[in-house]
């Protein structure tokens, strides 16, 4: 109280004037909101292109699993439909599609490595480590699978990967990724419009 007396009367008109004291506090708190609105709108977006990536990973999926589309041009018309619908969602991102097929639905489900013996406990089949090749395709498969579309009544594992660079540069105010993956999948079972092809008798073979 004695201090404010003998500050002059204009200083003290300065002290006591409250004009102007939303503005500075909305500057304290600015950066802080916008921060975490454009983390909500990047966290939306991505749960938004993970969700349609999904529905169309889904058709395109019971699509490739007609009659006829074990052949190459029909397998790439099908991903050229999935790249076109991505791209709609996020023009600079980069797609990978892969199929994988099994013999059954539970051992597409599953994606269980081929069993081999471990002798070096790495969880890696190396070292000319034994290990039983139950497809016969000459290599260990870490899940299971086959490369490709199958043929009749095999189970398929159809997966999409999406990269794609952030729609908000969060990555030069947080410490955070500058792109985004998204993954859709689905598995479905090839159409019986054959006799299920066998694999015959897994053999025994050695890992690189």
């Amino acid at each position: 109280m004695i201090l404010a007396k003998r500050l002059p009367r204009s200083l003290r008109c300065v002290a006591r004037d409250t004009r102007g004291a939303t503005v500075v506090e909305f500057g304290f708190v600015a950066p802080i909101l916008v921060l975490t609105l454009l983390g909500a709108f990047d966290v939306a977006h991505t749960l938004y292109v993970r969700s349609v990536l999904q529905g169309v990973v889904q058709k395109v999926g019971r699509d490739s699993a007609l009659e006829g589309n074990d052949e190459a041009s029909a397998q790439s018309a099908i991903d050229n439909k999935v790249r076109a619908q991505v791209r709609a969602l996020a023009n600079n991102s980069t797609i990978t599609i892969t199929r994988r097929f099994y013999k059954t639905f539970s051992k597409a489900a599953a994606a269980q490595a081929e069993t081999w013996t471990d002798t070096n406990a790495n969880t890696r089949c190396d070292a000319g480590e034994p290990y039983e090749d139950a497809n016969l395709n000459g290599t260990w498969d870490a899940d299971g699978g086959n490369a490709g579309q199958g043929g009749a009544k095999d189970a398929v594992m159809y997966t999409v990967d999406v990269s794609y660079r952030r729609m908000f540069p969060l990555y030069n105010l947080v410490s955070v990724p500058s792109t985004t993956t998204v993954k859709a999948s689905t598995i479905l079972k090839n159409q019986p419009y054959d006799e299920q092809a066998s694999y015959g008798t897994p053999v025994t073979r050695n890992c690189p």
